[in-house]
């Protein structure tokens, strides 16, 4: 296998789980990292090719000085469910990293959302799944939907949305992935496949569109075998 392109990467949502599984591999990796973080001290990764700045995720001023030079930018910011108030966060942040990458010219962006976050394609989902879990978090699947018709509306930029479901604090594995064009992983009978993966593989797949042209200007639904 080719040996893989050194990458300049700048990573929003750092210190999540998620963000710190993607981080820690991208150094690995051998890429250079720009942390793009609300509060450094949540870092505790030290590398000499990682750099840990502060901005602020709603303002396009804020980020575009860290995105100048940037080969791409990859986002595992999340925002927690509510019941009273819509989300609003994955848009608003959305807005303002397409707007400061227009300024510092960056034209590649890789995010996550989650299965199911178009209304009705949980029609198939496990009763659980269906009745319990998606109301408590239909905030926030309706705003990461929101985030990536904002996305599809995007012509200038190159985009790839990742779905992964629910997520277990792993490491990531050597499984195969398994993957489809839509908001979850059906099997032969159309039926959802598993219910959760790795952050770590979600991180391992995220990091692997980085030399690829596959899932460019779409969104993938992702699990392990």
């Amino acid at each position: 296998m080719a040996e893989s392109v050194r990458m300049k990467i700048a990573v929003l949502g750092a210190t999540g789980q998620t963000g710190q599984y993607l981080v820690n591999q991208a150094l690995q990796q051998g890429h250079t990292v720009t942390a793009i973080v609300r509060n450094p001290a949540k870092l505790t990764v030290h590398h000499d090719n990682l750099k840990v700045v502060e901005a602020d995720i709603f303002s396009a001023d804020s980020l575009k000085t860290h995105f100048k030079g940037q080969d791409v930018v990859m986002s595992c910011l999340g925002f927690p469910a509510s019941f009273f108030s819509g989300v609003s966060g994955y848009t608003r942040s959305m807005t303002s990293m397409i707007s400061a990458m227009r300024e510092a010219r960056v034209n590649k962006i890789i995010t996550m959302t989650s299965w199911y976050t178009e209304p009705n394609s949980a029609v198939q989902s496990p009763f659980l799944i269906r009745f319990l879990l998606l109301p408590m978090i239909r905030s926030v699947l309706t705003n990461m939907h929101d985030m990536e018709k904002l996305l599809h509306k995007t012509e200038d930029i190159s985009w790839t949305v990742v779905r992964p479901p629910g997520l277990k604090n792993l490491q990531a594995s050597a499984q195969e992935f398994l993957t489809h064009e839509g908001y979850f992983v059906p099997d032969g009978s159309g039926l959802p496949v598993g219910s959760a993966v790795g952050r770590g593989d979600v991180a391992r797949f995220m990091l692997s569109l980085l030399n690829s042209n596959a899932w460019v200007n779409k969104g993938v639904a992702i699990t392990t075998k």
